[in-house]
């Protein structure tokens, strides 16, 4: 049974056309009921003011000097997240493919450090941005994410703090249940 804070969140994402339900190809070759775009959801700053809010609602004791968010899914959101916990936001860029510190951004030794992203499944560019941060002597106090769609199966050595855990199931597309069997897919990219 979904709390009052994820059952408005999903209305939020549904409204935004962020949670979407339909015959989904994901990037995998994998079919899927639900397809998740987070960026929807980022054209509605108002959407995303409270979003932020319910997820500091879960994290009301943590402090921090910054808050880091990896590019580019969680720019908006980790701008929102510093706006409303008073707290200087840098941005993590590409470069060649891997996150980097750049545009003359930097981390002090010490400082409290707060990653957000927007959504993690296996976590790759938030143990990215960890190895950043650990590598400038700052100190990360959490990762928290709108969306934890990991099944609990990734440790950040940090407490991680989601909005709300949405786990779809996946099928083979040679191995349809019969529901999905009649939906045309598409694929609607990442």
């Amino acid at each position: 049974m979904k709390s009052d804070v994820e059952e408005e969140a999903l209305r939020i994402f549904e409204e935004t056309k962020a949670l979407l339900k339909g015959h989904f190809i994901l990037r995998s070759g994998r079919r899927s009921e639900y397809f998740f775009q987070c960026a929807q959801v980022c054209q509605y700053l108002d959407k995303v003011e409270r979003l932020i809010t319910l997820l500091r609602g879960k994290a009301q004791s943590l402090a921090c000097d910054v808050v880091v968010a990896p590019a580019m899914g969680a720019l908006v959101i980790g701008q929102e997240m510093a706006r409303q916990l008073g707290a200087r936001y840098v941005f993590l860029d590409k470069e060649n493919d891997k996150l980097a510190l750049r545009r003359g951004f930097s981390l002090s030794p010490n400082e409290r450090v707060l990653i957000v992203e927007d959504v993690v499944t296996r976590g790759g560019r938030v143990k990215e941005a960890i190895d950043i941060v650990n590598g400038t002597g700052s100190d990360l106090v959490a990762v928290t994410v709108l969306v934890d769609r990991s099944e609990g199966k990734i440790d950040f050595e940090a407490p991680l703090i989601s909005l709300i855990e949405m786990n779809f199931p996946t099928y083979d597309p040679l191995d349809l249940p019969p529901h999905l069997e009649g939906i045309p897919p598409i694929k609607p990219g990442s």
